[in-house]
């Protein structure tokens, strides 16, 4: 279990009332934001302090791991230089009665907080250029004993119960919304419509472009195509029309593999090493047969395939921060 921060001046009331968290992916300027990329560390079960107005407001159950999704569009005005894809964690949220002020508590706070990545002033004010930060076993306790027995249960629990919750059905509407403005694009050429919708599945066309490059699964090595999905690198929902067909754009991979693939849980270098998330739950892994000894040496990728998995090692796979 790990501990976080966030800060919610903005979009409290349509966070806590969602039951989540969501940021973009990167600053408006297209560079990375450490406070961004810790949402790609957070598990199900991790607790989070929910900060507005000066006052730790909620307490938070993480129930999933970071997934895409779109800006809510209760955000409004909300942030209107965000990205329009960022990160969401579903969260369980818990009123604990007592709204602690850090700022009149710093005599006990203040030797808690850490040099980088700290989540208030020495004076225990709020930075207002950051959205998500962790938060240290000794700041959570100093925090506990302030806050009351709600927080100091949840501390004391050996696992917080967490009631895992799927992205599934949070991408099947995101991709249902695109495929509906993909078959109602005049401009698109019916049978072009056609190819794209199937791609979404993995099939007709852009099934047959990838089987041009790709002959089994990379992890496993399984090689009849009856047990192998067609799977974009770049996910078809972040993908142009003409990325969504591209068969660079896609590896072939067994029902298992596809979904860690496409959950962020394992990558790819270029030269063909499997990569496995930090984040990810390790003994799920093993059951699955994912693990570092069992992994196969693959054949390094092609160029195309490249500017993909680069695509998807940066958007999509659950990497803990770095720097």
């Amino acid at each position: 279990m790990r501990y976080w921060w966030v800060n919610q001046n903005q979009t409290f009331q349509q966070e806590v009332g969602g039951g989540y968290i969501w940021s973009p992916k990167r600053k408006s300027n297209g560079a990375r934001n450490p406070y961004y990329e810790f949402m790609r560390e957070v598990a199900p079960g991790d607790l989070i302090l929910s900060y507005r107005d000066t006052r730790i407001c909620r307490i938070g159950v993480a129930q999933s791991y970071a997934f895409e999704s779109p800006k809510p569009p209760e955000f409004g005005a909300a942030g209107p230089n965000w990205n329009q894809i960022g990160w969401r964690i579903d969260v369980h949220y818990i009123d604990p009665g007592t709204q602690v002020r850090p700022a009149n508590h710093m005599d006990v706070l203040g030797p808690h907080l850490p040099d980088r990545y700290s989540p208030l002033r020495p004076n225990g004010g709020g930075l207002q250029n950051i959205y998500l930060a962790p938060v240290s076993d000794g700041l959570m306790r100093a925090i506990a004993r302030l806050v009351g027995p709600v927080l100091r249960d949840l501390l004391d629990q050996a696992v917080v119960f967490a009631q895992v919750t799927s992205a599934v059905a949070g991408f099947w509407e995101w991709e249902v919304h695109l495929e509906n403005q993909v078959l109602g694009d005049p401009i698109i050429p019916s049978t072009e419509r056609e190819q794209l919708i199937m791609a979404r599945r993995g099939q007709g066309r852009f099934r047959e472009n990838v089987g041009r490059i790709e002959h089994a699964c990379r992890v496993t090595g399984v090689n009849r195509s009856e047990h192998l999905r067609a799977s974009h690198i770049k996910p078809w929902r972040s993908g142009s029309n003409e990325e969504r067909l591209d068969g660079e754009n896609g590896l072939l991979l067994t029902p298992t593999i596809d979904h860690l693939f496409d959950r962020g849980f394992i990558s790819f270098e270029d030269n063909g090493r499997v990569l496995l998330s930090p984040v990810a739950h390790q003994l799920s892994l093993e059951r699955m047969g994912v693990t570092k000894a069992a992994l196969m040496d693959v054949k390094p990728f092609t160029q195309g395939q490249r500017r993909y998995l680069d695509y998807h090692r940066e958007s999509v796979f659950l990497q803990a921060h770095i720097g």
